[in-house]
Protein backbone atom coordinates (compact mmCIF):
# COMPACT_ATOMS: atom_id res chain seq x y z
CA UNK A 1 0.00 0.00 0.00
CA UNK A 2 1.57 3.68 -0.98
CA UNK A 3 1.84 6.27 1.55
CA UNK A 4 -0.69 8.16 0.16
CA UNK A 5 -3.33 5.39 0.36
CA UNK A 6 -2.50 4.98 4.17
CA UNK A 7 -2.89 8.37 4.68
CA UNK A 8 -6.00 8.51 2.78
CA UNK A 9 -7.13 5.53 5.29
CA UNK A 10 -5.95 7.52 8.29
CA UNK A 11 -8.01 10.40 7.25
CA UNK A 12 -11.36 8.86 6.32
CA UNK A 13 -10.89 6.55 10.05
CA UNK A 14 -10.62 10.23 11.82
CA UNK A 15 -13.37 11.76 9.72
CA UNK A 16 -15.35 8.49 10.69
CA UNK A 17 -14.12 8.51 14.38
CA UNK A 18 -15.48 12.37 14.59
CA UNK A 19 -18.96 11.61 12.94
CA UNK A 20 -19.37 9.02 15.77
CA UNK A 21 -18.60 11.40 18.07
CA UNK A 22 -20.97 14.27 16.87
CA UNK A 23 -23.82 11.78 16.57
CA UNK A 24 -23.28 10.15 19.72
CA UNK A 25 -23.06 13.92 21.16
CA UNK A 26 -26.50 14.99 19.38
CA UNK A 27 -28.27 12.12 20.36
CA UNK A 28 -27.18 12.30 23.97
CA UNK A 29 -28.24 15.79 24.56
CA UNK A 30 -31.54 15.27 22.57
CA UNK A 31 -31.91 12.26 24.96
CA UNK A 32 -31.56 14.40 27.79
CA UNK A 33 -33.68 16.90 27.05
CA UNK A 34 -36.43 14.88 26.14
CA UNK A 35 -35.97 11.80 28.95
CA UNK A 36 -37.45 12.89 32.23
CA UNK A 37 -37.68 10.29 34.54
CA UNK A 38 -35.72 7.89 31.56
CA UNK A 39 -32.54 6.15 31.64
CA UNK A 40 -30.48 6.90 28.71
CA UNK A 41 -29.33 3.28 27.19
CA UNK A 42 -26.90 3.60 24.38
CA UNK A 43 -28.09 1.11 21.44
CA UNK A 44 -25.39 0.52 18.48
CA UNK A 45 -27.12 -0.76 15.62
CA UNK A 46 -26.62 -1.34 11.82
CA UNK A 47 -30.58 -1.75 11.12
CA UNK A 48 -31.57 0.68 8.53
CA UNK A 49 -32.32 3.99 9.17
CA UNK A 50 -36.31 3.68 8.31
CA UNK A 51 -36.49 0.33 10.43
CA UNK A 52 -35.13 2.09 13.97
CA UNK A 53 -37.86 4.70 13.86
CA UNK A 54 -40.60 1.90 13.85
CA UNK A 55 -38.64 0.09 16.69
CA UNK A 56 -37.83 2.86 18.64
CA UNK A 57 -41.30 4.24 18.80
CA UNK A 58 -42.30 0.18 20.27
CA UNK A 59 -39.39 -0.14 22.33
CA UNK A 60 -40.73 3.61 23.77
CA UNK A 61 -44.58 2.17 24.31
CA UNK A 62 -43.59 -1.09 25.71
CA UNK A 63 -40.61 0.15 27.78
CA UNK A 64 -41.51 4.12 29.55
CA UNK A 65 -38.55 4.23 31.29
CA UNK A 66 -36.35 3.45 28.79
CA UNK A 67 -34.80 6.63 26.49
CA UNK A 68 -32.66 4.64 23.47
CA UNK A 69 -29.90 6.83 22.25
CA UNK A 70 -29.21 4.78 18.59
CA UNK A 71 -26.11 4.89 17.03
CA UNK A 72 -26.13 3.01 13.41
CA UNK A 73 -23.14 2.51 11.18
CA UNK A 74 -23.24 -0.56 8.51
CA UNK A 75 -22.56 -4.10 9.93
CA UNK A 76 -18.40 -3.86 9.35
CA UNK A 77 -17.96 -0.29 11.05
CA UNK A 78 -19.90 -1.36 13.95
CA UNK A 79 -18.54 -4.85 14.01
CA UNK A 80 -14.94 -2.92 14.22
CA UNK A 81 -16.13 -0.06 16.63
CA UNK A 82 -16.75 -2.94 19.30
CA UNK A 83 -13.56 -4.18 18.76
CA UNK A 84 -11.89 -1.14 19.12
CA UNK A 85 -13.62 -0.27 22.22
CA UNK A 86 -13.27 -3.40 24.03
CA UNK A 87 -11.05 -1.80 26.84
CA UNK A 88 -13.70 0.83 27.42
CA UNK A 89 -17.36 -0.29 25.90
CA UNK A 90 -19.41 2.57 24.91
CA UNK A 91 -22.68 1.05 24.58
CA UNK A 92 -25.16 -0.74 26.59
CA UNK A 93 -27.28 -2.74 23.88
CA UNK A 94 -26.21 -4.33 20.18
CA UNK A 95 -29.59 -4.35 18.64
CA UNK A 96 -29.89 -5.43 15.21
CA UNK A 97 -26.30 -6.25 14.22
CA UNK A 98 -25.18 -9.64 12.04
CA UNK A 99 -24.99 -12.64 14.32
CA UNK A 100 -21.64 -13.87 12.71
CA UNK A 101 -20.40 -10.04 14.14
CA UNK A 102 -21.95 -11.36 17.57
CA UNK A 103 -20.11 -15.01 17.74
CA UNK A 104 -16.66 -12.81 17.26
CA UNK A 105 -17.89 -10.12 20.09
CA UNK A 106 -18.89 -13.03 22.48
CA UNK A 107 -15.76 -14.61 21.38
CA UNK A 108 -13.66 -11.54 22.74
CA UNK A 109 -15.74 -11.90 25.70
CA UNK A 110 -17.82 -8.57 25.27
CA UNK A 111 -21.12 -9.82 25.53
CA UNK A 112 -23.00 -10.57 28.90
CA UNK A 113 -24.41 -14.35 29.49
CA UNK A 114 -28.05 -14.11 29.07
CA UNK A 115 -31.09 -15.87 27.58
CA UNK A 116 -34.63 -13.67 27.33
CA UNK A 117 -37.78 -16.31 28.46
CA UNK A 118 -39.26 -15.38 25.29
CA UNK A 119 -36.13 -17.44 23.53
CA UNK A 120 -37.62 -20.69 23.90
CA UNK A 121 -40.61 -19.75 21.36
CA UNK A 122 -38.52 -18.58 18.80
CA UNK A 123 -37.65 -20.81 15.67
CA UNK A 124 -34.55 -23.01 16.46
CA UNK A 125 -31.75 -20.84 14.25
CA UNK A 126 -32.32 -17.70 15.88
CA UNK A 127 -31.09 -18.80 19.39
CA UNK A 128 -27.51 -18.82 20.93
CA UNK A 129 -26.78 -22.47 19.82
CA UNK A 130 -23.25 -22.34 21.78
CA UNK A 131 -23.14 -22.08 25.93
CA UNK A 132 -23.35 -19.78 27.79
CA UNK A 133 -26.47 -17.63 25.73
CA UNK A 134 -25.49 -14.53 24.90
CA UNK A 135 -27.73 -13.20 21.71
CA UNK A 136 -30.88 -14.25 20.08
CA UNK A 137 -31.91 -13.25 16.77
CA UNK A 138 -34.83 -10.96 15.09
CA UNK A 139 -34.64 -11.89 11.53
CA UNK A 140 -33.08 -12.81 8.76
CA UNK A 141 -31.95 -11.19 5.11
CA UNK A 142 -30.37 -13.23 2.47
CA UNK A 143 -28.56 -12.45 -0.94
CA UNK A 144 -30.38 -11.48 -3.91
CA UNK A 145 -30.49 -10.02 -7.60
CA UNK A 146 -32.16 -6.59 -7.98
CA UNK A 147 -32.34 -7.77 -12.13
CA UNK A 148 -33.00 -4.45 -14.23
CA UNK A 149 -35.27 -6.54 -16.75
CA UNK A 150 -35.64 -3.16 -18.68
CA UNK A 151 -32.48 -3.02 -19.30
CA UNK A 152 -31.75 -6.55 -19.50
CA UNK A 153 -34.57 -6.96 -22.27
CA UNK A 154 -33.00 -4.04 -24.26
CA UNK A 155 -29.60 -6.15 -24.24
CA UNK A 156 -30.95 -9.31 -24.88
CA UNK A 157 -30.32 -10.99 -21.67
CA UNK A 158 -32.38 -13.19 -20.03
CA UNK A 159 -32.99 -13.31 -16.10
CA UNK A 160 -29.90 -15.09 -14.35
CA UNK A 161 -31.24 -18.20 -12.19
CA UNK A 162 -28.29 -19.64 -11.24
CA UNK A 163 -25.25 -17.30 -9.87
CA UNK A 164 -22.99 -18.64 -12.52
CA UNK A 165 -25.30 -16.76 -15.74
CA UNK A 166 -23.86 -13.40 -13.90
CA UNK A 167 -20.55 -14.14 -15.82
CA UNK A 168 -21.93 -13.67 -19.24
CA UNK A 169 -20.00 -11.29 -21.29
CA UNK A 170 -23.41 -9.39 -21.84
CA UNK A 171 -23.18 -8.18 -17.75
CA UNK A 172 -19.72 -7.02 -18.13
CA UNK A 173 -19.59 -3.70 -16.15
CA UNK A 174 -23.44 -3.90 -15.25
CA UNK A 175 -22.99 -5.58 -12.16
CA UNK A 176 -22.86 -4.08 -8.58
CA UNK A 177 -21.99 -6.23 -5.12
CA UNK A 178 -21.66 -4.54 -1.48
CA UNK A 179 -18.35 -4.23 -0.29
CA UNK A 180 -18.11 -6.86 2.64
CA UNK A 181 -15.53 -5.09 4.78
CA UNK A 182 -18.54 -2.39 5.49
CA UNK A 183 -22.09 -4.55 4.58
CA UNK A 184 -23.19 -7.65 6.20
CA UNK A 185 -24.81 -8.26 2.74
CA UNK A 186 -21.59 -8.10 1.10
CA UNK A 187 -20.09 -10.33 3.75
CA UNK A 188 -22.99 -12.89 3.33
CA UNK A 189 -22.44 -13.23 -0.14
CA UNK A 190 -19.17 -14.02 0.01
CA UNK A 191 -19.03 -16.35 3.01
CA UNK A 192 -22.04 -17.81 1.18
CA UNK A 193 -20.13 -18.52 -2.20
CA UNK A 194 -16.88 -19.68 -0.10
CA UNK A 195 -19.16 -22.05 2.03
CA UNK A 196 -21.54 -23.96 -0.67
CA UNK A 197 -19.23 -24.11 -3.53
CA UNK A 198 -16.05 -24.76 -1.17
CA UNK A 199 -12.76 -22.09 -1.16
CA UNK A 200 -11.15 -22.65 -4.47
CA UNK A 201 -14.14 -22.44 -6.24
CA UNK A 202 -15.74 -19.67 -4.06
CA UNK A 203 -12.94 -17.38 -5.31
CA UNK A 204 -12.18 -18.67 -9.00
CA UNK A 205 -15.86 -17.67 -9.19
CA UNK A 206 -15.63 -14.44 -7.33
CA UNK A 207 -12.71 -13.83 -10.16
CA UNK A 208 -14.82 -14.34 -12.98
CA UNK A 209 -17.55 -12.16 -11.28
CA UNK A 210 -14.92 -9.33 -10.68
CA UNK A 211 -14.54 -8.61 -14.46
CA UNK A 212 -18.51 -7.86 -14.25
CA UNK A 213 -18.52 -5.87 -11.55
CA UNK A 214 -18.27 -2.29 -12.06
CA UNK A 215 -18.01 -1.16 -8.39
CA UNK A 216 -18.10 -2.33 -4.71
CA UNK A 217 -20.28 -0.21 -2.94
CA UNK A 218 -20.49 1.17 0.65
CA UNK A 219 -24.21 -0.86 1.64
CA UNK A 220 -26.17 -3.78 1.12
CA UNK A 221 -28.80 -1.46 -0.45
CA UNK A 222 -26.94 0.28 -2.97
CA UNK A 223 -26.21 -2.11 -5.69
CA UNK A 224 -30.35 -2.67 -5.47
CA UNK A 225 -30.68 1.24 -5.81
CA UNK A 226 -28.68 1.62 -8.46
CA UNK A 227 -30.22 -1.15 -10.74
CA UNK A 228 -33.80 0.20 -9.89
CA UNK A 229 -32.12 3.05 -11.04
CA UNK A 230 -30.97 1.79 -14.11
CA UNK A 231 -27.13 2.40 -13.29
CA UNK A 232 -26.46 -1.29 -13.83
CA UNK A 233 -28.31 -4.42 -15.00
CA UNK A 234 -27.80 -6.46 -11.74
CA UNK A 235 -27.65 -5.05 -8.36
CA UNK A 236 -26.28 -7.79 -5.53
CA UNK A 237 -28.22 -6.92 -2.16
CA UNK A 238 -30.74 -8.65 0.20
CA UNK A 239 -33.99 -9.92 -0.51
CA UNK A 240 -36.17 -7.33 0.85
CA UNK A 241 -34.68 -4.68 -0.24
CA UNK A 242 -35.50 -6.26 -3.74
CA UNK A 243 -38.64 -6.72 -3.00
CA UNK A 244 -39.61 -3.19 -1.98
CA UNK A 245 -38.12 -1.45 -4.69
CA UNK A 246 -39.92 -3.84 -7.09
CA UNK A 247 -43.32 -3.18 -4.68
CA UNK A 248 -42.33 0.62 -5.23
CA UNK A 249 -42.84 0.78 -9.01
CA UNK A 250 -38.86 -0.13 -9.97
CA UNK A 251 -38.03 -2.13 -13.31
CA UNK A 252 -36.40 -5.10 -11.25
CA UNK A 253 -37.08 -9.17 -10.57
CA UNK A 254 -36.21 -10.32 -7.49
CA UNK A 255 -34.20 -13.34 -8.13
CA UNK A 256 -33.29 -15.90 -5.18
CA UNK A 257 -30.09 -18.25 -7.63
CA UNK A 258 -31.39 -21.72 -7.91
CA UNK A 259 -28.03 -23.06 -6.53
CA UNK A 260 -28.51 -21.53 -2.88
CA UNK A 261 -27.71 -18.47 -1.01
CA UNK A 262 -26.12 -17.20 1.37
CA UNK A 263 -27.68 -15.34 4.49
CA UNK A 264 -27.30 -13.97 7.93
CA UNK A 265 -29.51 -12.91 10.74
CA UNK A 266 -29.66 -9.75 12.67
CA UNK A 267 -29.56 -9.91 16.54
CA UNK A 268 -29.62 -8.80 19.88
CA UNK A 269 -27.38 -8.50 23.08
CA UNK A 270 -26.18 -6.91 25.70
CA UNK A 271 -22.86 -5.76 26.33
CA UNK A 272 -21.06 -7.09 29.48
CA UNK A 273 -20.20 -3.96 31.07
CA UNK A 274 -23.34 -1.90 30.78
CA UNK A 275 -24.12 0.10 34.45
CA UNK A 276 -27.66 -1.04 33.48
CA UNK A 277 -28.28 -4.72 33.30
CA UNK A 278 -31.93 -5.03 34.37
CA UNK A 279 -33.16 -2.34 32.58
CA UNK A 280 -31.02 -3.86 29.43
CA UNK A 281 -32.58 -7.65 30.00
CA UNK A 282 -36.00 -5.86 29.55
CA UNK A 283 -34.78 -4.82 26.59
CA UNK A 284 -34.17 -7.87 25.18
CA UNK A 285 -37.10 -9.69 26.82
CA UNK A 286 -39.03 -7.01 24.52
CA UNK A 287 -36.63 -7.76 21.23
CA UNK A 288 -37.78 -11.22 21.43
CA UNK A 289 -41.60 -10.93 21.61
CA UNK A 290 -44.32 -10.96 19.07
CA UNK A 291 -44.91 -7.46 19.33
CA UNK A 292 -41.37 -6.87 18.07
CA UNK A 293 -41.14 -9.41 15.42
CA UNK A 294 -44.57 -8.04 14.20
CA UNK A 295 -42.21 -4.79 13.73
CA UNK A 296 -39.04 -6.64 12.39
CA UNK A 297 -42.06 -8.47 9.81
CA UNK A 298 -42.92 -4.92 8.19
CA UNK A 299 -39.62 -5.04 7.09
CA UNK A 300 -38.06 -8.68 6.77
CA UNK A 301 -40.63 -11.96 5.36
CA UNK A 302 -37.87 -13.78 7.40
CA UNK A 303 -38.52 -13.15 11.25
CA UNK A 304 -37.60 -15.15 14.23
CA UNK A 305 -41.18 -15.78 16.15
CA UNK A 306 -43.30 -18.50 14.35
CA UNK A 307 -46.62 -17.30 12.38
CA UNK A 308 -45.34 -13.81 12.04
CA UNK A 309 -43.57 -13.62 8.78
CA UNK A 310 -45.99 -11.07 6.20
CA UNK A 311 -44.02 -10.67 2.90
CA UNK A 312 -44.88 -8.59 0.26
CA UNK A 313 -46.91 -10.24 -2.57
CA UNK A 314 -43.95 -10.28 -4.77
CA UNK A 315 -41.63 -11.97 -2.64
CA UNK A 316 -40.21 -14.85 -3.97
CA UNK A 317 -41.83 -17.87 -1.95
CA UNK A 318 -39.24 -20.36 -2.82
CA UNK A 319 -36.50 -18.35 -0.81
CA UNK A 320 -36.54 -19.66 2.19
CA UNK A 321 -36.11 -22.91 1.08
CA UNK A 322 -32.88 -21.50 -0.83
CA UNK A 323 -31.04 -20.36 2.15
CA UNK A 324 -27.52 -22.34 2.34
CA UNK A 325 -26.38 -24.28 5.77
CA UNK A 326 -24.15 -21.46 7.29
CA UNK A 327 -21.60 -21.96 9.66
CA UNK A 328 -21.73 -19.01 11.53
CA UNK A 329 -18.60 -19.94 13.37
CA UNK A 330 -16.50 -20.50 10.67
CA UNK A 331 -17.75 -17.11 9.44
CA UNK A 332 -16.84 -16.11 12.81
CA UNK A 333 -13.37 -17.79 12.80
CA UNK A 334 -12.47 -16.52 9.36
CA UNK A 335 -13.95 -13.46 8.71
CA UNK A 336 -10.37 -11.56 8.93
CA UNK A 337 -9.04 -13.53 6.45
CA UNK A 338 -11.34 -13.78 3.97
CA UNK A 339 -11.94 -9.98 4.55
CA UNK A 340 -7.92 -9.50 4.11
CA UNK A 341 -7.87 -11.52 0.99
CA UNK A 342 -11.38 -10.30 -0.69
CA UNK A 343 -9.76 -6.72 -0.48
CA UNK A 344 -6.57 -8.02 -2.07
CA UNK A 345 -8.19 -9.21 -4.73
CA UNK A 346 -10.79 -6.64 -5.51
CA UNK A 347 -10.45 -3.95 -3.24
CA UNK A 348 -9.42 -1.29 -6.23
CA UNK A 349 -12.93 -1.10 -7.09
CA UNK A 350 -14.35 -0.47 -3.23
CA UNK A 351 -16.26 2.76 -3.45
CA UNK A 352 -15.72 4.61 0.04
CA UNK A 353 -18.65 3.91 2.90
Amino acid sequence: MTGGMEGGRRLRGLLCALAWIISAAEMAWAGAGAAGERTPITIYTAIETEQIAWIDAGLRRALPEVEPLWIRGSTGVITDRLLAEAERPQADIVFGLAASSLVILKQAGLLAAYEPPGAAQLRAFFRDPTPPYAWTGMDAYLGAICFNSGRAAAAGLLPPQLWRELLTPGLKGQVAMPNPNLSGTGFLLVAGWLQSMGEAAGWAYMDALDRNVSAYLPSGSAPCHAAARGEVIAGLSFDMRAATEKANGAPVDVIVPVDGVGWEQEAIAILRTTPHPDLARRVVDWAASREANEIYARSFAVVAYPDVSSPLSIYPPHAEARMIRNDRAWEAANRARILREWTRRYGAKARPG
